[in-house]
This record gives C-alpha cells, structure tokens and sequence, in this order.
C-alpha cells in the first residue's frame, strides 16, 4: 500500500512539474511575440494599437477559413516581415501558412545583425518547404510566402509563390516582386525565346501558381539582385491574393495618398477589396510597415 502511495505522489509530482514546463513555455512564447509585435489581429480594436509605423488588416473574403498568416519580428537587427497564404482543403492551407512564418520568425530572432540576408532567405525557405511537407504528409497544400528584411539602410526580400511586394515611395507605387504565377513564367520564356508571342498572350490572363513552399519539386527563391537603397517616407507593402486582385495598382496608390495612419490606410484598402464585384475573392491580407532610415542616399 505504500508503495501505492509512493507511485501516486510521484506522478502528481511530475504532472505539477510538467504543467509548470509548459506553463513557462506559453508565457515566454507571449512575452517574445508582443515584444517583437509578432502577431497582429485582423481587425485593430482599441485595446490593440498597433505601433504608428505598421499597419495590418485581413479580409477573409467569400472563404470560409482565414488561410493568411501575417508576422513582423522587430530586433537589433532591424525589422523582418513575413506574409504567407495557404493553399489547400479544410485547415491544410492556414497550417501550411503558420509554419512558413513561423521558421522565418525563429529562425531570424537569434540575429543581432543579418550579414547576408541572401542566404538566410534561401535556407528559411528551403527549411520551411521541408516542414511543411512533413506536417501535412500526403495531403495536397502548401504555401505563398513573402519576406522582407529592413535594416535601417537597405531592403532585401524573398517570395515563393504569389505575394506581392512593393514600394511606396513618394506618390507612387513601385513594383518589388514579380511572383511565381504563370503569366509571369510565361512572360519570362518569352524573353528568353522560350515561347512564341502569341503563346506568351495567351497566358497573360493564368494567374495559377506554379511554385510555392511545400509541394513536390519546390523550385527557386525570387530575390532581388541587390538590396534597395531606403529614403526617408518610403513604406513597404505586402499583398495575399485577395488584396492585389481586387484592387488595382491605381487605386492602392490612391488609398495610401490618403490621410490617416498606416493601420487605417490597411483597413480601408480591405475595405476596397471586399467591395470589389467579384463573386469569388480568395483570402486577403495588407501589410505596411515604414522604413526607419539610418543611412538615407539618393539612390534606389
């Protein structure tokens, strides 16, 4: 009987300890992400300001699931800003979106200072098409995924997929990224004598992705051949589908001409595409973040 008693009291003593473990875990978990602004709601309410130079809104669209997943990390390092949209069935899309932001953000917070952001892009993305692979095993998803590194001085960023990234530089909107999207391959083959004119036409209206973390033969990182020089003003943008195909690159550069803060630039941005007239609008998601310049130069 005692050593009933004995067995009994040592397992309620490893359950305390173990519930004390992940109890610690959470709280450390909560203190990071609200430390690094790692985490932002769909819709701001007052008790969850954002900082004055971010702004995030969501639009879920005519989905019935939110598969984006929207993080920005801000360290000694500078700012890093990761955007994913999740493709496939039920809860495949939004996992698949969680771990591609995720392994940027952890795999970034250790930095001090980021050397070759080249590099670390390559090996994150390569890092989150492996875990991604191995959550969702058999079943069919993946996910489009954008990052953006901000160091006070330059602009780097990676994208696998069809997010879109872009610059907002005195009034006008410049395109960063071009997409892994099929009008785009299209467009690419025919410069290299690939396809034929007309072929390449044809295509220009296929916006199918061809390329994104976690399929089979997951193919090459888009990156910028060198970082861009930051102005003062200068505020970069990142769009999921539901954003830059509602609303067209005119009106963006309209909505963000507009008073307001960033926060409320990105809301009513949502607030545009979500009155778009299509009868079928894929998940959407706007992020502004404005560059802190350290180093400004009068080269782009």
């Amino acid at each position: 009987m005692t050593g009933i008693m004995e067995d009994t009291g040592y397992i309620i003593l490893l359950a305390a300890v173990l519930a004390g473990t992940v109890f610690v875990r959470l709280l450390l978990q909560r203190t990071r992400m609200a430390a690094d602004f790692a985490g932002f709601p769909a819709k701001r309410t007052e008790e969850e300001d954002l900082p004055s130079d971010m702004g995030v809104s969501q639009t879920t669209g005519t989905c019935e699931l939110q598969s984006d997943c929207v993080q920005v990390s801000k360290t000694r390092a500078g700012v890093m800003a990761a955007m994913a949209d999740g493709i496939g069935r039920a809860n495949t899309g939004k996992v698949s979106a969680q771990i591609a932001v995720d392994t940027v953000l952890d795999r970034y917070e250790p930095y001090h200072v980021l050397n070759s952001p080249a590099y670390f892009f390559r090996s994150v993305f390569q890092e989150a098409n492996i875990r991604i692979q191995k959550t969702i095993g058999e079943r069919r998803g993946g996910a489009s995924l954008g990052a953006v590194y901000l160091n006070g001085e330059t602009a780097c960023y990676a994208l696998a997929g069809d997010i879109r990234i872009a610059l907002f530089r005195g009034e006008e909107l410049i395109p960063i990224s071009r997409g892994h999207t099929v009008d785009v391959l299209a467009a690419a083959s025919y410069r290299e004598g690939k396809l034929s004119r007309r072929e390449a036409l044809w295509s220009q209206e296929e916006k199918r992705v061809w390329n994104y973390l976690g399929m089979d033969g997951f193919r090459q990182v888009e990156m910028g051949e060198l970082p861009i020089r930051l102005k003062t003003g200068d505020v970069v943008l990142m769009a999921s589908r539901g954003i830059w195909q509602e609303v067209p690159p005119g009106e963006l550069e309209d909505l963000l001409l507009a008073g307001g803060s960033l926060q409320e630039k990105a809301e009513r941005i949502v607030r545009a595409a979500e009155a778009s007239d299509s009868k079928e609008r894929e998940n959407g998601s706007i992020l502004l973040v404005r560059a802190e310049v350290t180093d400004e130069t009068e080269q782009f």
